[in-house]
């Protein structure tokens, strides 16, 4: 008897990605199957092999591996002790049908940065709350993809201060109750992934780091107002009270409760 999968699966409240699926099989092999949607899969222990349109391929942890939708493959271990991995099943709105063909052909990405995005999604979704930084991180890993499956090397990218202080001001109107990402480009009237880069070059964050900075903001006023902490989270926009701890503290450097407690001292 082989022994019992380690796997984590969870569909993600952000758009465009229809499954996060985390594995460590020691033993297990894939037979012959298709996915109706792109896989984006990263290896963090050992070295899985796969066949894909009869071919025979390798995924060591250095890489990101892109499987077409709709074209069989399986997949095994190539070492001993199995493997750990993390999938995206990327909507195949995210990157366009035409490619699939290329990807057959080349579906190993050797780019170390494309490798550090993926990763950094994977670690923003494991968060629930941090959907707009997620929608950004996706928008950047997909047009990565698609340059890569393209051949063509990133566009020059002009700075568009107007479109960056647009979306400041939309962060600021609904910054409690947040927005998509891709409601944000629709009423813009501009693409979502030049949105993320317009901002971050602008103001030197992204715009994910702006809303969270404005609703901390928020809670510490509302802190000092003597409001509960649980009854902060859903007032400042923090999707439960772990969410609202957890970026406190980064930003403020302690958590609410402590801050509330400091702030209650008379002087």
């Amino acid at each position: 008897m082989g022994a019992r999968p380690d796997i984590t699966a969870w569909r993600p409240r952000v758009e465009g990605i229809d499954e996060v699926f985390h594995a460590h099989f020691a033993d297990h092999a894939y037979p012959m199957h298709t996915h109706d949607a792109w896989t984006l899969l990263i290896v963090d222990e050992g070295l899985v092999r796969y066949d894909l349109d009869r071919h025979e391929h390798g995924a060591p942890s250095s890489v990101v591996t892109l499987l077409p939708p709709h074209v069989p493959h399986n997949g095994g271990a190539a070492t001993p002790g199995g493997f750990r991995k993390r999938v995206l099943y990327l909507n195949t709105a995210q990157i366009d049908a035409d490619l699939i063909g290329r990807a057959v052909g080349r579906p190993v990405l050797r780019d170390p940065q494309l490798r550090r995005r993926v990763h950094q999604l994977h670690r923003t979704l494991e968060n629930p709350g941090d959907e707009l930084e997620a929608q950004s991180r996706l928008a950047l890993v997909s047009e990565r993809l698609s340059e890569h499956l393209r051949d063509e090397p990133a566009a020059p990218r002009v700075p568009d201060r107007r479109v960056a202080h647009a979306l400041r001001e939309l962060l600021d109107e609904c910054f409690v109750e947040g927005l998509t990402l891709r409601d944000a480009a629709e009423r813009l009237h501009t693409h979502h992934t030049h949105l993320v880069r317009a901002f971050s070059r602008e103001f030197g964050m992204a715009p994910h780091q702006y809303l969270t900075g404005r609703r901390v903001d928020l809670a510490r006023r509302l802190l000092l107002g003597g409001m509960p902490a649980q009854e902060v989270v859903a007032s400042a926009g923090f999707y439960d009270q772990s969410h609202l701890s957890r970026h406190f503290k980064r930003v403020v450097g302690t958590s609410p409760g402590h801050y509330a407690r400091a702030g209650s001292t008379d002087y």
